[in-house]
């Protein structure tokens, strides 16, 4: 079956069958020093980022390592490994790549080539990313793909291999190691969002090369699974492991658009599933998971937010519900009064306060502000919300 697994994949490939994955694509955290690697700002995730900056390229090669060796034991020997940097390390991977694979297994060098916005007069444009493709022998799986090659002559072709498009005279050839195809953009239809996405496209033709249909497709670092949802779409069965509980939600959200059903067609592990797990979380991996439960949007700013951790769009007038998390038990009439104003200060009519638990005076706060007319709090515990006992 499918998996999805939240957690830390250097534990997680432990307990994958050895030489049981067909392909392996990752899309590691790049080596650039970026704040807005960090997707989700939850606890797991930026200790992740931390870790591996710590102490400089060195550091963050061997932070590397370990886990590429351990997509190297479950790779099969007919399985092809991708992955996928930039300019930061591609240098440094290499070589780690080639310790790894062997440098007889190295395959191609592709060059995935975008146009973006930023440029500099200094340089040229860095328009390009770099995705090393290894095999685990010389006995691997590829499929090669065609590609339309515009010419003006005909030399080493027949008449009958000529078509013409919009674009003018073409033939089918083999594919190249440099591959043009969109990044992500503002309008993109695909775009979720999340700045570091790449495009289906990408992973189509990954997959389509290296895998057939029914061959599992493993993503050790697959963010908002992109990788998973290729693979569903083309028939092959698949596993995603990331740190991020966030990331595993939306992830969730996305293959089920697909039309297959969790516990049917996949399972997910490591996530919390009970008020032990919960109450274990990091704050804001606790204040995520919440958000994300109810269907809400996050705010903005995950410190200083002026007392609103998510909120509800109702309408196309604003009248917005705000929602305030709290990690802990018994809250009481005071908390409830500090969110009001928050509420007023945002001018939102109505709001919720999920907590493990409410105090006497909390009820009695709600009602009276409800009685006044003055605004609707809704209290939610997290264990209606856990076992979807909630009706808003």
């Amino acid at each position: 079956m499918n998996k999805l697994i939240c957690g830390d994949n250097l534990e997680e490939l432990k307990k994958i069958e050895k030489e049981s994955i067909d392909l392996i694509y990752i899309d590691p955290p790049f080596f650039s020093n970026k704040q807005y690697e960090i997707i989700w700002r939850d606890e797991a995730e930026t200790r992740s980022f931390e870790d591996r900056w710590e102490g400089g390229i060195e550091h963050y090669i061997s932070w590397m390592r370990p886990r590429v060796e351990a997509m190297y034991e479950v790779l099969k020997p007919t399985g092809s490994f991708y992955l996928h940097c930039d300019w930061y390390a591609n240098a440094h991977l290499r070589i780690m790549l080639d310790e790894i694979f062997g440098e007889n297994n190295f395959q191609n060098e592709i060059i995935w080539c975008y146009k973006t916005g930023g440029a500099t007069e200094r340089r040229f444009g860095r328009k390009h990313d770099t995705i090393f493709f290894y095999s685990k022998t010389p006995k691997y799986k590829f499929i090669p793909q065609k590609e339309k090659s515009y010419m003006m002559h005909e030399y080493g072709f027949k008449k009958s291999d000529f078509q013409k498009d919009e674009k003018g005279q073409y033939a089918w050839v083999i594919a190249k190691d440099w591959w043009e195809i969109p990044a992500i953009g503002s309008a993109t239809k695909e775009r979720l969002g999340y700045p570091t996405q790449k495009p289906e496209a990408l992973l189509e033709k990954i997959i389509k090369a290296s895998s057939d249909k029914g061959d599992i497709i493993l993503d050790s670092f697959c963010g908002c699974g992109t990788t998973l949802a290729e693979a569903q779409k083309l028939g092959r069965k698949w596993i995603g492991i990331d740190i991020s509980p966030t990331a595993i939600k939306l992830i969730e959200r996305r293959v089920n658009k697909l039309g297959i059903k969790k516990d049917v067609d996949y399972i997910v592990t490591g996530t919390p599933t009970t008020i032990k797990d919960l109450l274990e979380l990091k704050p804001f991996e606790f204040q995520n998971w919440v958000i994300d439960t109810l269907g809400a949007k996050h705010s903005r700013k995950k410190i200083g937010d002026m007392g609103l951790d998510g909120y509800f769009v109702k309408d196309i007038f604003h009248n917005n519900t705000g929602i305030q998390v709290k990690q802990s038990e018994d809250i009481g009439r005071n908390v409830i009064d500090n969110f009001k104003s928050a509420l007023e200060r945002a001018k939102y009519k109505e709001g919720i306060v999920v907590a493990f638990s409410f105090g006497k005076g909390a009820y009695e706060e709600v009602a009276r502000l409800k009685n006044a007319g003055e605004i609707d709090i809704k209290l939610v515990t997290v264990e209606d919300l856990l076992h979807k006992k909630l009706k808003l």
